[in-house]
Parts: C-alpha cells; sequence; structure tokens
C-alpha cells in the first residue's frame, strides 16, 4: 500500500472589490506609479474598506466559495488552521469565528502566525494531521488584511501591502500527487527589522504608542530585501536537489508576492523561467499569508495533474520555507 499523502482537492478565493491603484496611492503619499513599478512591481491592491469586516469575513468569503467548488458540505470538515498577522482581534482566533461564520459545525481550528510564510507553514500543519489520519478534511486558509495595520503616511511600506484570503482542501490520498516535502525555518533575530512594534503584552497598546504610530508595519527595507532574496532562493534549490527535481521538472514555481525583484531571483537561482512562475503580484500586491493561495486560485486552470509544484516563502520574524508537492487534480474536468 503506498503511504498516504496529503493532497489539495480545491481552492476558493476572495478579494475585496475596492481597488487603491499607484495613481490614487501617489495622491496619498509622496511617490509614483513609476517608482512603485520599478521597485516592487505592484499597480493595484484590493482594500476591504466595509465597515465592520475583517479578515474572518474575507476568510468565511473564500471558504464558503471552496466549498461550493468542492461539493463538500461543511459540516464534513474536520479541521481548520488559518495563516494570518491581522486576526479581527487578539482573540479568539480568526479560525474559531470563521467555523462559526461558515457553518463548520464539527470542525475545530486555531490560527498561525507565521506573517507572510503563514500559508506555507500552515499548509505542512494540515498535512501532518492528514499524514496521521486523524483527519480526513483539513482546509488551510491564508488571510490577512493588511490595510488595517499599514501607515499610508510612509512611503516606504504603504505601496507594498493589500488584503485577500484563500483557502485550499486537503484530503488523503495513495495515488503519486499531494505534499511530498517541506522545509521550514525560523530566525528570530530578524524581528528588529520587520515587525509591528506595539499592541503586545511587550508594548501594549497606550497614547505614546498611538502617536509615535507603532501600531503599524515596520520594515528596513533593504535588510530584509537582501535577506529574502537570499533565503527564498536557497531553501527553493534545497528542496530541488533533495528530491532529484531540475528546472525541467517544475511546472510553476509558486513565490510568495511580496516584491517582483526577489521572485525573480529566486527563480533564477532555480534556472526555471518566466513562464514558470506564479505572478499575480501586480493586481493584488502583498496580501501576506494569502498571496500563495491567491496565486493558486488564480492559475488553478492552468494545472493538471501530477504537476510539480514548488511553493516558497519569506516572512518577518524571520521566517521561511518551501514545499514540493504534486498537483492532485484536472480543474477543467
Amino acid at each position: 500500500m503506498n503511504k498516504i499523502r496529503a493532497a489539495i482537492k480545491g481552492i476558493g478565493g476572495y478579494v475585496p472589490p475596492d481597488i487603491l491603484d499607484n495613481f490614487e496611492l501617489s495622491r496619498m503619499v509622496d511617490t509614483s506609479n513609476e517608482w512603485i513599478m520599478q521597485r516592487i512591481g505592484i499597480k493595484e491592491r484590493r482594500i476591504l474598506k466595509e465597515k465592520g469586516k475583517a479578515t474572518a469575513y474575507m476568510g468565511t468569503k473564500a471558504i464558503k466559495e471552496l466549498l461550493k467548488k468542492t461539493n463538500t458540505a461543511p459540516e464534513e470538515i474536520d479541521f481548520l488552521i488559518c495563516g494570518t498577522i491581522t486576526p479581527d482581534m487578539p482573540f479568539p482566533a480568526v479560525a474559531q469565528i470563521i467555523c462559526d461564520k461558515a457553518g463548520l459545525i464539527n470542525a475545530y481550528g486555531y490560527d498561525i502566525n507565521a506573517a507572510c510564510s503563514g500559508f506555507v507553514f500552515a499548509l505542512e500543519t494540515g498535512r501532518r494531521f492528514i499524514e496521521s489520519g486523524a483527519c480526513k478534511k483539513v482546509v488551510v486558509l491564508g488571510a490577512d488584511m493588511m490595510s488595517a495595520i499599514t501607515n499610508y503616511e510612509d512611503r516606504s511600506t504603504c505601496p507594498l501591502f493589500g488584503d485577500g484570503a484563500a483557502a485550499v482542501l486537503l484530503e488523503p490520498t495513495n495515488e503519486d500527487v499531494g505534499i511530498i516535502d517541506s522545509i521550514l525555518k525560523v530566525d528570530g533575530s530578524g524581528a528588529k527589522l520587520l515587525h509591528l512594534y506595539a499592541g503586545g503584552s511587550l508594548h501594549p497598546a497606550s497614547y505614546e504608542t498611538i502617536d509615535r504610530k507603532q501600531h503599524f508595519v515596520f520594515q528596513e527595507g533593504q535588510n530584509v530585501f537582501k535577506f529574502a532574496v537570499s533565503k527564498m532562493a536557497e531553501v527553493s534549490v534545497e528542496i530541488m536537489q533533495r528530491n532529484n527535481l531540475t528546472h525541467n521538472d517544475i511546472k510553476y514555481l509558486v513565490p510568495h508576492q511580496a516584491n517582483l525583484r526577489i521572485i525573480d531571483a529566486t527563480a533564477r537561482r532555480m534556472e526555471i523561467n518566466r513562464d514558470q512562475v506564479m505572478i499575480n503580484i501586480e493586481k493584488y500586491g502583498n496580501t501576506t499569508a494569502a498571496t500563495i493561495p491567491l496565486c493558486l486560485w488564480d492559475f488553478e486552470n492552468n494545472l493538471k495533474k501530477g504537476d510539480n509544484l514548488i511553493l516558497t516563502s519569506f516572512g518577518a520574524g524571520f521566517t521561511w520555507g518551501s514545499i514540493y508537492l504534486k498537483w492532485a487534480y484536472d480543474p477543467k474536468k
């Protein structure tokens, strides 16, 4: 009998209808379309503007689409794991709120905070629940409302981020498809370079932290860029070598969508061309934990059963990692 693997059997996504493009952004802060395109590669990003709606709303919409597309009843789901750094509130977890909103009455769930690597870390966790036999149907969600923690007076960070959510359904399989290998890593010394300073137990919210705008994303862009280029490329090549893969074996690299130059550098190290890279950064920006599943959502119809995919990410903390999987279904059938 073949080893049980966790296979992606469907995907659903959601992005808000409101678009913030570079021209509108340039009226808010000292920047330009040319500068953003040259340095980052983003044309526009989606922003959730509806009052009373946040990350759980977007995640619920994505999961409801996923369940409809896969003809899965909500009560069939055993477990929901959500990668996010923008929960609706410090507690309860977004996953718990979504279990209620999406009708996952038999599921339990929790959130994973690995920043932009959140979906990759969550997918690996979901994989283990499937492989152990503990669960038969697991939903893995990446969802973030980055507009809630973005300072639109900071030209170095506000062009980067957008809002969105996407989710996949994991099920067990004995076929030669599914998640095959993973490499996940962290380096906590990177916290000083990319973080959200206030709002936690170390620096609780106060008049001072609000006045200093310390409840928004902070990053030292140049140092983060160098580390991201190095680590995303290294871990992607490492997982290829560990599984005896060449560039000809890869259908798609599915990279975290933080910066087009980082994506291109990773592809060059893997010796793959642009046609083998999923890229949608130009229309969504960096949605942190949602970027990789939103790529899968956008490119689903380009995939076929057995395609080799390398998922790779880099996030605050630092966190980074890569997953090698074989696509498990033909979307057009």
